[in-house]
C-alpha cells in the first residue's frame, strides 16, 4: 500500500533506470582537488563552476545533448543538511539520480522529496517536474512515507480556513483513516457538554460550524498505548480579546498541531509499527458572536478544575485540557500533544526551533538524540515549578492568561501538565507549524515540525 496522499499530487520519485541522468553533488573542495569525473571536471571548470551552494551547472555530451548535472554543496562541513531539496526546483523535467555525493543517497532523497512539495489547490499547477531515483540501498518505504507525511502536514495547514474548518478537519481525519483501516468517531456541538468536554465546546459555540473533538483508534488491543493530542483550531479570531488583522494574517495555521499529529499518525500507520494508536483532535474555531465566551468567564472543565478566562485569546490550552484529561483516562504508556500554542515559544527559540517540555528524562534524552540523528531540530525547556504560581488565579483554580507577559510558553505548559495525570510519560510541543522563509526543502508556508524526530524514538521503541 502506498503511503496516504492528501491531493493527487504526482511522485517526485522515479525508478532506478539506465534512462535516468546522473547528478554529481560536488564540493569546492571536490573541484579544487579534482576528485570528480574528469570530463565534468574539465566542464565544470570551463563553465567557471565554483560549487557555490545550492548551485546547478547542467553538463552535454558530446553531441550536444544533456548529459547530467553538477549540484554545488560550497563548503561541505558548512551545508545545509537537506540542500539536495534544491534539486526539485533548479534540475529540468526528466529521471535523475545521485551519481556521486558526499551526502547520503538516502538524505539527497528524502531532501529532495520535500524540497519537491507544492501547494497549488489555489492557482494553475506548474508543470511537472524532474523526479529523482531512491537509491537501491536506502528504505524507499522510510522516505516514501516521511515525505507523504510532511506533505500532509504541509497540505492541512496550507488550506485557508474557508475550506478547513471543523468539518473539512474533519474529513481529512477520516480519509487518512479509511486508507489504513482505522476507527474514526466524532462528539459535536451540545454533544460535548454531555460527553463532558465544557471548555472544548465554550471555546468553539460562537462558531458557524460546530466544534468538536475527533477521535482516531488504530493498532491492536494489548499493544503498548501511543495518544497523541492536536491543537484543532481551524482559526483564531482571539475571540472577543479580538486579535490585530495582522496576527490574524496567518491563523489559518492554528490547527497546526492536529496537522502534525496526523502526519505522524500516517507514519506510525504506515510503518504498521506494534502500538495501540489513538488521535484527539479537539477541532474548533475561535469566533465572534453573541455567544461567544467572554473575559472573566469562569469554566469547569473535564477533570473538574476551573479556568479563570483572563484572555480570550488563549483558547489552544483549553481546548487541550479537556483532550489531555480524556486521553489520561485510559492510561497511556506515551502522551503527545503538538501544538501552536504560544507566541512565546517563537520570541525565545524562533521559528524552526520549537521547544518541547517534559519531565521523562528518559524521553527528552531520546528526542535530543533523535533531532540531532534526523535533523530535525527540538529543544527541550523546562517545566520550572516556582512559574506555577503564575498560574493560579483570583476566584478560580486556573488562569488561562498570566499577567506580567513573562515565560509565556512555560507557564502554557504547566497549565496543560495540570491536566496529565502524575504518572503518565507526557511531552507538549509548543510549535510554529511554518516556514516564513524558503529553505532548500521547504517553501513558504505549512510546516511538519518535531514529527521525524519522534517517529524515529517511537520506531525504535516499538520496532515493526
Amino acid at each position: 500500500m502506498s503511503p496516504y496522499s492528501h491531493t493527487n499530487r504526482p511522485s517526485p520519485f522515479a525508478a532506478m533506470s539506465s534512462q535516468s541522468l546522473p547528478v554529481w553533488a560536488v564540493s569546492r573542495a571536490d573541484i579544487d582537488s579534482g576528485n570528480i569525473d574528469k570530463t565534468a571536471l574539465a566542464w565544470a571548470r570551463s563553465a567557471g563552476f565554483t560549487a557555490a551552494e545550492g548551485t546547478v551547472l547542467l553538463a552535454p555530451d558530446r553531441d550536444g545533448k544533456l548529459a547530467g548535472a553538477l549540484f554545488g554543496l560550497g563548503d561541505e562541513a558548512e551545508c545545509h543538511p537537506f540542500i539536495g531539496g534544491k534539486l526539485a526546483r533548479v534540475l529540468p523535467k526528466g529521471d535523475w539520480h545521485i551519481e556521486t555525493s558526499p551526502i547520503s543517497g538516502s538524505v539527497m532523497a528524502l531532501a529532495f522529496g520535500m524540497g519537491a512539495y507544492r501547494f497549488e489547490s489555489y492557482r494553475k499547477q506548474t508543470p511537472e517536474g524532474p523526479r529523482l531515483a531512491i537509491p537501491a540501498d536506502a528504505d524507499a518505504d522510510a522516505i516514501r512515507r516521511t515525505v507523504a507525511a510532511v506533505g500532509l502536514a504541509r497540505d492541512l495547514v496550507n488550506t485557508p480556513a474557508n475550506d478547513m474548518g471543523p468539518e473539512a478537519l474533519e474529513a481529512a481525519l477520516r480519509g487518512l483513516a479509511e486508507h489504513y483501516k482505522a476507527e474514526v468517531s466524532a462528539i459535536v456541538g451540545d454533544d460535548l457538554i454531555s460527553g463532558g468536554f465544557p471548555m472544548i465546546h465554550a471555546v468553539g459555540r460562537a462558531a458557524e460550524q460546530a466544534p468538536r473533538l475527533l477521535e482516531l483508534r488504530w493498532g491492536k488491543t494489548g499493544e503498548p498505548k501511543l495518544t497523541l493530542v492536536g491543537k484543532g483550531v481551524c482559526f483564531d479570531t482571539g475571540g472577543l480579546d479580538i486579535k490585530p488583522a495582522s496576527s490574524m494574517l496567518n491563523m489559518k495555521k492554528d490547527m497546526g498541531g492536529a496537522a502534525n499529529v496526523m502526519a505522524l499518525a500516517l507514519m506510525i500507520m504506515d510503518a504498521k509499527l506494534p502500538v495501540d494508536l489513538r488521535v484527539l483532535i479537539p477541532a474548533v474555531e475561535n469566533s465572534i458572536s453573541a455567544s461567544a465566551f467572554r473575559p472573566g468567564d469562569v469554566l469547569t472543565s473535564r477533570k473538574g478544575l476551573t479556568v479563570q478566562i483572563d484572555n480570550t485569546d488563549a483558547e489552544g490550552r483549553l481546548v487541550l485540557a479537556d483532550a489531555l484529561t480524556y486521553a489520561c483516562e485510559d492510561n497511556p504508556d506515551l502522551l503527545v500533544d503538538m501544538a501552536t500554542l504560544t507566541g512565546a515559544a517563537r520570541v525565545a527559540l524562533g521559528p524552526d526551533l520549537p521547544p518541547f517540555y517534559t519531565d521523562d528524562e528518559a524521553l527528552a534524552a531520546d528526542l535530543a538524540m533523535a533531532s540531532n540523528a534526523v535533523v530535525d531540530p527540538l529543544w527541550r525547556m523546562p517545566l520550572y515549578k516556582p512559574y506555577e504560581a503564575d498560574v493560579k488565579a483570583r476566584i478560580a483554580d486556573l488562569t488561562n492568561a498570566p499577567s506580567g507577559g513573562f515565560a509565556g510558553s512555560i507557564t502554557a505548559a504547566l497549565f496543560l501538565k495540570r491536566f496529565v495525570t502524575a504518572q503518565t510519560s507526557w511531552a507538549h510541543f509548543d510549535i510554529f507549524a511554518w516556514s516564513p522563509k524558503d529553505k532548500p526543502h521547504a517553501p513558504v508556508g505549512g510546516e511538519a515540525q518535531g514529527i521525524r524526530a519522534l517517529f524515529d524514538v517511537i520506531s525504535k521503541r516499538h520496532p515493526a
